[in-house]
Protein backbone atom coordinates (compact mmCIF):
# COMPACT_ATOMS: atom_id res chain seq x y z
CA UNK A 1 0.00 0.00 0.00
CA UNK A 2 0.91 3.19 -0.86
CA UNK A 3 0.96 6.21 1.65
CA UNK A 4 -0.28 8.65 -1.13
CA UNK A 5 -1.77 8.78 -4.45
CA UNK A 6 -1.73 12.54 -6.26
CA UNK A 7 -4.23 12.77 -9.60
CA UNK A 8 -3.29 15.52 -11.92
CA UNK A 9 0.36 16.06 -12.28
CA UNK A 10 -0.02 20.11 -13.19
CA UNK A 11 2.61 21.83 -10.86
CA UNK A 12 -0.43 21.77 -7.68
CA UNK A 13 0.03 18.30 -8.04
CA UNK A 14 3.96 17.37 -8.65
CA UNK A 15 4.48 20.00 -5.73
CA UNK A 16 2.33 18.29 -3.10
CA UNK A 17 4.31 14.64 -4.46
CA UNK A 18 7.08 16.31 -3.71
CA UNK A 19 6.62 17.54 -0.47
CA UNK A 20 5.37 14.02 0.91
CA UNK A 21 7.60 12.65 -0.59
CA UNK A 22 10.68 14.73 0.64
CA UNK A 23 9.35 13.22 4.12
CA UNK A 24 9.76 9.97 4.02
CA UNK A 25 6.08 8.93 2.19
CA UNK A 26 5.62 6.19 -0.73
CA UNK A 27 3.59 9.06 -3.28
CA UNK A 28 2.60 7.84 -7.23
CA UNK A 29 1.31 10.45 -9.84
CA UNK A 30 -1.51 9.50 -12.15
CA UNK A 31 -1.97 11.83 -14.90
CA UNK A 32 -4.64 11.47 -17.96
CA UNK A 33 -2.41 13.50 -20.43
CA UNK A 34 1.03 11.59 -22.04
CA UNK A 35 3.39 14.60 -20.63
CA UNK A 36 3.51 16.17 -16.94
CA UNK A 37 2.34 20.08 -17.13
CA UNK A 38 -1.21 21.17 -16.48
CA UNK A 39 -1.29 25.03 -16.87
CA UNK A 40 2.38 24.87 -17.33
CA UNK A 41 2.97 23.05 -20.62
CA UNK A 42 5.14 23.89 -23.87
CA UNK A 43 3.97 22.10 -27.54
CA UNK A 44 4.48 23.50 -30.51
CA UNK A 45 1.40 24.54 -31.76
CA UNK A 46 1.61 26.67 -34.78
CA UNK A 47 4.97 26.02 -36.78
CA UNK A 48 8.12 23.68 -36.10
CA UNK A 49 10.85 25.15 -34.08
CA UNK A 50 8.17 27.53 -32.43
CA UNK A 51 7.90 26.41 -28.91
CA UNK A 52 4.60 27.78 -27.03
CA UNK A 53 3.37 28.14 -23.75
CA UNK A 54 -0.51 26.65 -23.94
CA UNK A 55 -1.46 28.36 -20.68
CA UNK A 56 0.65 30.29 -18.46
CA UNK A 57 3.83 31.93 -19.69
CA UNK A 58 5.10 34.42 -17.29
CA UNK A 59 5.72 33.36 -13.76
CA UNK A 60 5.77 36.23 -11.44
CA UNK A 61 4.29 33.79 -8.22
CA UNK A 62 6.35 30.93 -9.46
CA UNK A 63 9.42 32.78 -9.09
CA UNK A 64 8.36 33.78 -5.68
CA UNK A 65 6.41 30.93 -4.62
CA UNK A 66 8.26 29.89 -1.30
CA UNK A 67 7.16 26.21 -2.05
CA UNK A 68 9.21 26.68 -5.28
CA UNK A 69 12.16 28.20 -3.37
CA UNK A 70 12.60 25.71 -1.13
CA UNK A 71 13.15 23.34 -3.76
CA UNK A 72 16.34 22.45 -5.93
CA UNK A 73 14.76 23.23 -8.82
CA UNK A 74 17.26 24.74 -10.72
CA UNK A 75 19.00 21.20 -10.04
CA UNK A 76 17.15 20.16 -12.79
CA UNK A 77 17.14 22.21 -15.21
CA UNK A 78 14.94 25.13 -14.19
CA UNK A 79 16.14 28.85 -15.08
CA UNK A 80 14.53 31.66 -14.98
CA UNK A 81 14.36 34.40 -17.42
CA UNK A 82 14.17 38.40 -17.14
CA UNK A 83 12.87 40.64 -19.92
CA UNK A 84 13.74 43.99 -19.48
CA UNK A 85 10.14 45.26 -18.24
CA UNK A 86 8.19 42.98 -16.30
CA UNK A 87 5.09 44.37 -18.03
CA UNK A 88 3.84 47.08 -19.80
CA UNK A 89 0.85 49.07 -20.46
CA UNK A 90 0.25 51.17 -23.44
CA UNK A 91 -1.98 53.61 -24.35
CA UNK A 92 -3.92 54.78 -27.47
CA UNK A 93 -1.32 57.94 -27.72
CA UNK A 94 1.43 55.65 -27.84
CA UNK A 95 3.05 55.95 -24.49
CA UNK A 96 2.79 53.58 -21.85
CA UNK A 97 3.00 52.92 -18.05
CA UNK A 98 5.13 50.64 -16.79
CA UNK A 99 5.66 47.87 -13.57
CA UNK A 100 9.24 47.48 -13.35
CA UNK A 101 11.83 45.85 -10.77
CA UNK A 102 12.70 49.72 -9.65
CA UNK A 103 9.09 51.50 -7.57
CA UNK A 104 10.89 54.32 -8.78
CA UNK A 105 10.75 53.80 -12.62
CA UNK A 106 7.00 52.49 -12.08
CA UNK A 107 5.97 55.16 -9.74
CA UNK A 108 7.57 57.71 -12.90
CA UNK A 109 5.36 56.40 -15.53
CA UNK A 110 2.48 57.30 -13.63
CA UNK A 111 3.28 61.33 -13.86
CA UNK A 112 3.99 63.49 -10.34
CA UNK A 113 0.76 63.43 -9.66
CA UNK A 114 0.74 59.55 -8.77
CA UNK A 115 4.43 58.97 -7.94
CA UNK A 116 3.91 59.74 -4.80
CA UNK A 117 0.84 57.62 -4.16
CA UNK A 118 2.01 54.62 -5.77
CA UNK A 119 5.38 54.34 -3.46
CA UNK A 120 3.10 55.12 -0.58
CA UNK A 121 1.18 51.99 -1.57
CA UNK A 122 3.65 49.39 -1.98
CA UNK A 123 7.35 50.84 -0.51
CA UNK A 124 6.10 49.64 3.20
CA UNK A 125 5.35 46.22 2.46
CA UNK A 126 8.68 45.45 0.30
CA UNK A 127 11.10 44.80 2.93
CA UNK A 128 8.38 42.31 4.23
CA UNK A 129 7.65 40.59 1.35
CA UNK A 130 9.42 37.22 1.39
CA UNK A 131 7.68 36.69 4.66
CA UNK A 132 4.27 38.36 3.81
CA UNK A 133 4.30 36.05 0.35
CA UNK A 134 4.86 33.18 2.75
CA UNK A 135 1.88 34.19 5.16
CA UNK A 136 -0.24 35.07 2.62
CA UNK A 137 0.39 32.23 -0.28
CA UNK A 138 -0.04 29.93 3.22
CA UNK A 139 -3.69 30.84 4.15
CA UNK A 140 -6.00 29.76 5.94
CA UNK A 141 -4.67 27.64 8.78
CA UNK A 142 -1.79 25.93 7.17
CA UNK A 143 0.48 28.12 9.37
CA UNK A 144 0.80 30.71 12.12
CA UNK A 145 1.44 33.63 10.41
CA UNK A 146 5.08 34.38 10.74
CA UNK A 147 4.12 37.95 10.98
CA UNK A 148 0.82 39.17 11.73
CA UNK A 149 1.33 42.87 11.75
CA UNK A 150 2.20 43.48 8.23
CA UNK A 151 -0.32 40.31 7.52
CA UNK A 152 -3.11 42.47 9.38
CA UNK A 153 -1.97 45.80 7.48
CA UNK A 154 -1.98 44.05 4.10
CA UNK A 155 -5.26 42.36 4.85
CA UNK A 156 -6.85 46.55 5.54
CA UNK A 157 -5.40 47.39 2.34
CA UNK A 158 -5.89 44.63 0.12
CA UNK A 159 -9.60 43.29 1.33
CA UNK A 160 -11.19 46.75 -0.03
CA UNK A 161 -12.44 46.10 -3.82
CA UNK A 162 -9.80 47.44 -5.91
CA UNK A 163 -12.17 50.67 -7.11
CA UNK A 164 -11.47 51.96 -3.85
CA UNK A 165 -7.94 51.72 -3.45
CA UNK A 166 -7.82 53.05 -7.65
CA UNK A 167 -8.95 56.44 -5.44
CA UNK A 168 -5.41 56.96 -4.64
CA UNK A 169 -4.76 58.09 -7.90
CA UNK A 170 -5.73 60.39 -9.51
CA UNK A 171 -4.78 60.26 -13.40
CA UNK A 172 -5.81 57.28 -15.52
CA UNK A 173 -2.29 55.54 -16.06
CA UNK A 174 -1.85 54.70 -12.50
CA UNK A 175 -5.69 53.56 -12.83
CA UNK A 176 -5.59 51.41 -15.70
CA UNK A 177 -2.15 49.49 -14.65
CA UNK A 178 -3.83 48.87 -11.56
CA UNK A 179 -7.13 47.61 -13.12
CA UNK A 180 -5.32 45.63 -15.05
CA UNK A 181 -3.32 43.49 -12.68
CA UNK A 182 -6.52 42.96 -11.14
CA UNK A 183 -8.03 41.91 -14.59
CA UNK A 184 -5.51 38.67 -14.80
CA UNK A 185 -7.32 36.44 -12.39
CA UNK A 186 -10.67 37.68 -14.49
CA UNK A 187 -12.23 39.24 -11.17
CA UNK A 188 -14.60 42.62 -11.40
CA UNK A 189 -12.99 45.42 -10.58
CA UNK A 190 -15.36 46.16 -7.31
CA UNK A 191 -15.27 42.53 -6.22
CA UNK A 192 -14.04 41.56 -2.47
CA UNK A 193 -10.22 41.48 -1.63
CA UNK A 194 -9.60 42.35 -5.51
CA UNK A 195 -7.45 45.19 -4.31
CA UNK A 196 -5.00 42.33 -2.54
CA UNK A 197 -4.85 40.57 -6.21
CA UNK A 198 -3.48 43.94 -7.77
CA UNK A 199 -1.35 44.31 -5.15
CA UNK A 200 0.19 40.98 -4.60
CA UNK A 201 1.13 40.80 -8.51
CA UNK A 202 2.78 44.78 -7.88
CA UNK A 203 4.69 43.47 -5.68
CA UNK A 204 5.88 40.10 -7.11
CA UNK A 205 7.44 42.17 -9.86
CA UNK A 206 9.02 44.57 -7.56
CA UNK A 207 10.65 41.68 -5.48
CA UNK A 208 11.53 39.28 -8.45
CA UNK A 209 10.20 40.09 -11.63
CA UNK A 210 8.06 38.45 -13.96
CA UNK A 211 10.09 35.96 -15.60
CA UNK A 212 9.46 33.18 -17.95
CA UNK A 213 11.16 29.95 -17.83
CA UNK A 214 13.99 28.53 -20.04
CA UNK A 215 12.56 26.80 -22.74
CA UNK A 216 9.27 26.96 -21.83
CA UNK A 217 7.16 26.57 -19.15
CA UNK A 218 7.34 23.05 -19.00
CA UNK A 219 10.47 23.08 -17.57
CA UNK A 220 9.05 23.74 -14.18
CA UNK A 221 6.94 20.88 -14.25
CA UNK A 222 9.56 18.74 -15.92
CA UNK A 223 11.53 19.93 -12.75
CA UNK A 224 9.38 19.05 -10.30
CA UNK A 225 8.65 15.32 -11.97
CA UNK A 226 12.44 15.09 -11.89
CA UNK A 227 12.48 15.45 -8.16
CA UNK A 228 10.20 13.82 -7.13
CA UNK A 229 11.46 10.27 -9.26
CA UNK A 230 15.42 11.34 -7.14
CA UNK A 231 12.78 11.14 -3.99
CA UNK A 232 11.65 8.16 -5.11
CA UNK A 233 8.35 9.07 -6.43
CA UNK A 234 6.55 7.48 -9.37
CA UNK A 235 4.78 9.37 -12.19
CA UNK A 236 2.38 7.46 -14.61
CA UNK A 237 1.15 9.48 -17.68
CA UNK A 238 -1.76 8.28 -19.72
CA UNK A 239 -3.74 6.98 -16.90
CA UNK A 240 -7.43 8.30 -16.91
CA UNK A 241 -8.57 8.10 -13.38
CA UNK A 242 -13.05 7.71 -13.41
CA UNK A 243 -13.16 6.19 -9.61
CA UNK A 244 -11.31 5.87 -6.77
CA UNK A 245 -10.97 1.95 -7.55
CA UNK A 246 -9.11 2.92 -10.85
CA UNK A 247 -6.46 3.80 -8.38
CA UNK A 248 -4.18 1.46 -6.24
CA UNK A 249 -4.75 0.91 -2.06
CA UNK A 250 -3.41 3.70 -0.66
CA UNK A 251 -3.85 5.75 2.75
CA UNK A 252 -4.21 8.90 1.58
CA UNK A 253 -5.65 10.18 -1.72
CA UNK A 254 -4.87 13.95 -3.65
CA UNK A 255 -6.48 15.75 -6.22
CA UNK A 256 -5.31 18.06 -8.49
CA UNK A 257 -8.24 18.31 -9.87
CA UNK A 258 -11.45 20.73 -10.57
CA UNK A 259 -14.20 19.92 -7.16
CA UNK A 260 -16.71 18.66 -9.80
CA UNK A 261 -13.84 16.06 -11.20
CA UNK A 262 -13.17 15.36 -7.79
CA UNK A 263 -16.82 15.15 -6.53
CA UNK A 264 -17.56 13.06 -9.50
CA UNK A 265 -14.49 10.56 -9.18
CA UNK A 266 -14.49 10.46 -4.98
CA UNK A 267 -18.89 9.71 -5.07
CA UNK A 268 -19.11 13.00 -2.66
CA UNK A 269 -22.06 13.56 -4.39
CA UNK A 270 -23.51 17.00 -4.32
CA UNK A 271 -20.56 18.23 -1.54
CA UNK A 272 -19.49 20.76 -4.29
CA UNK A 273 -22.66 21.66 -5.75
CA UNK A 274 -22.29 24.98 -4.62
CA UNK A 275 -18.64 25.47 -6.04
CA UNK A 276 -19.06 28.27 -8.56
CA UNK A 277 -17.07 28.67 -12.06
CA UNK A 278 -16.38 31.64 -14.01
CA UNK A 279 -15.44 33.59 -16.98
CA UNK A 280 -13.91 31.75 -19.96
CA UNK A 281 -10.71 33.06 -22.05
CA UNK A 282 -10.15 32.71 -25.82
CA UNK A 283 -6.79 32.56 -26.45
CA UNK A 284 -4.30 33.03 -30.07
CA UNK A 285 -1.11 31.54 -29.87
CA UNK A 286 1.63 33.36 -32.98
CA UNK A 287 4.36 32.55 -34.85
CA UNK A 288 5.61 35.61 -35.73
CA UNK A 289 8.41 36.93 -38.53
CA UNK A 290 9.62 39.54 -36.51
CA UNK A 291 8.55 42.18 -32.78
CA UNK A 292 5.35 42.95 -32.42
CA UNK A 293 5.33 46.30 -33.95
CA UNK A 294 4.19 48.02 -31.11
CA UNK A 295 3.79 52.18 -31.03
CA UNK A 296 5.16 52.83 -27.69
CA UNK A 297 8.66 51.81 -26.98
CA UNK A 298 8.17 50.09 -23.12
CA UNK A 299 6.50 47.07 -24.59
CA UNK A 300 8.82 46.37 -26.92
CA UNK A 301 11.47 45.15 -23.84
CA UNK A 302 8.52 43.90 -21.65
CA UNK A 303 7.65 39.96 -20.91
CA UNK A 304 4.19 40.72 -20.21
CA UNK A 305 2.29 43.21 -22.26
CA UNK A 306 -1.67 44.24 -21.05
CA UNK A 307 -3.96 45.52 -23.73
CA UNK A 308 -6.84 48.26 -22.44
CA UNK A 309 -7.58 51.81 -23.26
CA UNK A 310 -8.34 53.09 -19.85
CA UNK A 311 -9.88 51.35 -16.68
CA UNK A 312 -13.33 52.06 -18.18
CA UNK A 313 -13.06 49.50 -20.74
CA UNK A 314 -10.83 47.11 -18.75
CA UNK A 315 -14.17 47.01 -16.21
CA UNK A 316 -16.63 46.94 -19.30
CA UNK A 317 -14.28 43.95 -20.87
CA UNK A 318 -14.99 42.26 -17.45
CA UNK A 319 -18.26 42.83 -17.01
CA UNK A 320 -19.07 41.80 -20.21
CA UNK A 321 -17.73 38.74 -19.90
CA UNK A 322 -18.76 38.14 -16.49
CA UNK A 323 -22.48 39.42 -16.39
CA UNK A 324 -24.13 39.54 -19.99
CA UNK A 325 -23.00 36.38 -21.39
CA UNK A 326 -21.36 37.68 -24.15
CA UNK A 327 -17.83 38.62 -25.91
CA UNK A 328 -16.49 42.02 -25.43
CA UNK A 329 -16.11 44.03 -28.04
CA UNK A 330 -12.86 45.47 -26.72
CA UNK A 331 -11.81 43.00 -24.60
CA UNK A 332 -8.54 43.60 -22.02
CA UNK A 333 -6.07 41.30 -23.37
CA UNK A 334 -3.33 39.86 -21.88
CA UNK A 335 0.05 39.35 -23.90
CA UNK A 336 2.89 37.54 -23.66
CA UNK A 337 6.16 37.80 -25.84
CA UNK A 338 8.22 35.18 -24.14
CA UNK A 339 11.16 35.26 -26.95
CA UNK A 340 12.11 38.84 -25.85
CA UNK A 341 13.69 36.92 -22.89
CA UNK A 342 14.42 33.69 -24.06
CA UNK A 343 15.14 33.23 -27.87
CA UNK A 344 15.35 29.94 -27.85
CA UNK A 345 11.79 29.92 -28.21
CA UNK A 346 11.51 30.82 -31.74
CA UNK A 347 13.92 30.18 -34.65
CA UNK A 348 16.29 33.32 -35.44
CA UNK A 349 14.74 36.81 -35.80
CA UNK A 350 11.17 34.89 -35.19
CA UNK A 351 8.75 35.08 -32.18
CA UNK A 352 6.44 33.45 -30.31
CA UNK A 353 3.31 35.68 -28.76
CA UNK A 354 -0.01 34.76 -27.10
CA UNK A 355 -2.94 37.07 -26.20
CA UNK A 356 -6.34 35.75 -24.76
CA UNK A 357 -9.44 37.78 -23.88
CA UNK A 358 -12.26 37.09 -21.45
CA UNK A 359 -15.32 35.48 -22.48
CA UNK A 360 -18.66 34.15 -21.36
CA UNK A 361 -18.46 30.66 -19.30
CA UNK A 362 -18.57 27.85 -22.11
CA UNK A 363 -18.33 30.45 -24.74
CA UNK A 364 -18.33 28.89 -28.14
CA UNK A 365 -17.50 31.46 -30.79
CA UNK A 366 -14.74 33.14 -32.15
CA UNK A 367 -12.75 36.39 -30.62
CA UNK A 368 -9.86 36.07 -33.28
CA UNK A 369 -10.55 39.24 -34.86
CA UNK A 370 -11.91 40.77 -32.10
CA UNK A 371 -8.91 40.43 -30.46
CA UNK A 372 -6.42 41.28 -33.70
CA UNK A 373 -8.32 44.80 -34.19
CA UNK A 374 -7.56 45.41 -30.13
CA UNK A 375 -4.54 44.46 -30.89
CA UNK A 376 -3.78 46.75 -33.97
CA UNK A 377 -4.80 49.55 -31.81
CA UNK A 378 -1.42 49.59 -30.24
CA UNK A 379 1.02 47.64 -32.56
CA UNK A 380 -0.07 48.84 -36.17
CA UNK A 381 0.88 46.35 -38.84
CA UNK A 382 0.74 43.60 -36.37
CA UNK A 383 -1.64 41.60 -38.50
CA UNK A 384 1.58 41.78 -40.92
CA UNK A 385 4.30 39.71 -38.85
CA UNK A 386 2.01 36.77 -38.19
CA UNK A 387 3.22 33.14 -39.50
CA UNK A 388 0.76 31.02 -38.45
CA UNK A 389 -1.65 31.20 -35.13
CA UNK A 390 -2.96 28.45 -32.82
CA UNK A 391 -6.38 29.56 -31.32
CA UNK A 392 -7.84 27.91 -28.40
CA UNK A 393 -11.48 28.88 -27.11
CA UNK A 394 -13.39 27.52 -23.84
CA UNK A 395 -14.52 24.24 -25.49
CA UNK A 396 -10.57 23.91 -26.66
CA UNK A 397 -9.43 24.97 -23.00
CA UNK A 398 -11.40 22.65 -21.49
CA UNK A 399 -10.11 19.78 -23.94
CA UNK A 400 -6.99 20.00 -23.16
CA UNK A 401 -7.36 20.55 -19.74
CA UNK A 402 -10.10 19.01 -17.77
CA UNK A 403 -9.50 21.85 -14.42
CA UNK A 404 -10.77 24.58 -17.00
CA UNK A 405 -13.88 24.27 -16.94
CA UNK A 406 -15.80 26.14 -19.21
CA UNK A 407 -12.67 27.75 -20.22
CA UNK A 408 -12.18 29.02 -16.66
CA UNK A 409 -8.29 28.70 -16.33
CA UNK A 410 -8.48 29.86 -12.34
CA UNK A 411 -10.81 26.62 -11.60
CA UNK A 412 -13.07 28.59 -10.47
CA UNK A 413 -14.81 32.36 -10.26
CA UNK A 414 -12.25 34.58 -8.09
CA UNK A 415 -14.95 36.99 -7.26
CA UNK A 416 -17.18 37.05 -3.50
CA UNK A 417 -16.40 35.36 -0.28
CA UNK A 418 -14.48 32.66 -3.03
CA UNK A 419 -12.16 34.64 -3.54
CA UNK A 420 -10.69 33.62 -0.47
CA UNK A 421 -12.84 30.91 0.76
CA UNK A 422 -12.56 28.09 -2.06
CA UNK A 423 -13.56 25.50 -2.73
CA UNK A 424 -15.73 26.02 0.23
CA UNK A 425 -16.49 27.92 3.83
CA UNK A 426 -14.42 25.73 6.06
CA UNK A 427 -11.05 26.07 8.09
CA UNK A 428 -9.79 23.02 6.41
CA UNK A 429 -10.50 23.97 2.57
CA UNK A 430 -8.18 20.75 1.50
CA UNK A 431 -10.15 18.08 3.28
CA UNK A 432 -13.06 16.42 1.75
CA UNK A 433 -16.00 14.17 3.78
CA UNK A 434 -13.74 10.93 2.76
CA UNK A 435 -10.97 11.14 5.24
CA UNK A 436 -8.63 9.79 3.12
CA UNK A 437 -9.61 12.43 0.05
CA UNK A 438 -8.59 15.29 -0.28
CA UNK A 439 -7.93 18.21 -3.06
CA UNK A 440 -4.93 20.27 -3.60
CA UNK A 441 -5.68 22.07 -7.34
CA UNK A 442 -6.11 25.96 -8.07
CA UNK A 443 -9.60 25.78 -6.45
CA UNK A 444 -8.02 25.79 -3.10
CA UNK A 445 -6.14 28.76 -1.63
CA UNK A 446 -4.17 30.60 -2.39
CA UNK A 447 -5.86 30.23 -5.80
CA UNK A 448 -4.80 30.36 -9.71
CA UNK A 449 -1.29 30.67 -10.86
CA UNK A 450 1.61 28.63 -11.06
CA UNK A 451 2.90 28.56 -7.92
CA UNK A 452 2.50 25.01 -6.15
CA UNK A 453 1.32 26.68 -2.84
CA UNK A 454 -1.77 25.02 -3.10
CA UNK A 455 -0.05 21.60 -3.63
CA UNK A 456 2.32 22.67 -0.70
CA UNK A 457 -0.72 23.29 1.89
CA UNK A 458 -2.81 20.14 0.53
CA UNK A 459 0.35 18.42 1.63
CA UNK A 460 0.80 19.62 4.78
CA UNK A 461 -3.10 18.55 5.60
CA UNK A 462 -2.01 15.03 4.57
CA UNK A 463 1.58 14.08 6.28
CA UNK A 464 -0.61 15.46 9.76
CA UNK A 465 -3.27 12.51 8.94
CA UNK A 466 -0.86 9.91 7.42
CA UNK A 467 1.37 10.68 10.86
CA UNK A 468 -1.92 10.62 13.09
CA UNK A 469 -2.81 7.30 11.69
Amino acid sequence: MLDAVVVGAGPNGLTAAVELARRGFSVAVFEARDTVGGGARTEELTLPGFRHDPCSAAHPLGINSPAFRDLPLERYGLEWLHPPLPMAHPFPDGSAAVLSRSVGETAASFGARDAGAYRRLVEPFLPRWDTLARDFMSLPLTALPRDPVTLARFGLAGLPPSTWLMRRFRDEKAKTLFAGLVAHVMAPLGGFATSAIGLVFALAAHARGWPVARGGSQSISDALAAHLADLGGAVHTDYEVKRLDDLPPARAYVFDTSPTALARIAGLGNHYAGYRYGPGVFKVDYALDGPVPWTAEEPRGAGTVQIGADSAEIGAALHAASGTGRAPDRPFLITVQPSVADPTRAPAGRHVFWAYGHVPHGWSGDLTDVIERQLERFAPGFRDRVLARATAGPPELAARNANYVGGDIATGAVSGLQVLLRPKLSLFPYSTPHPAVFICSSATPPGPGVHGMSGHNAAKAVWRRLRRT
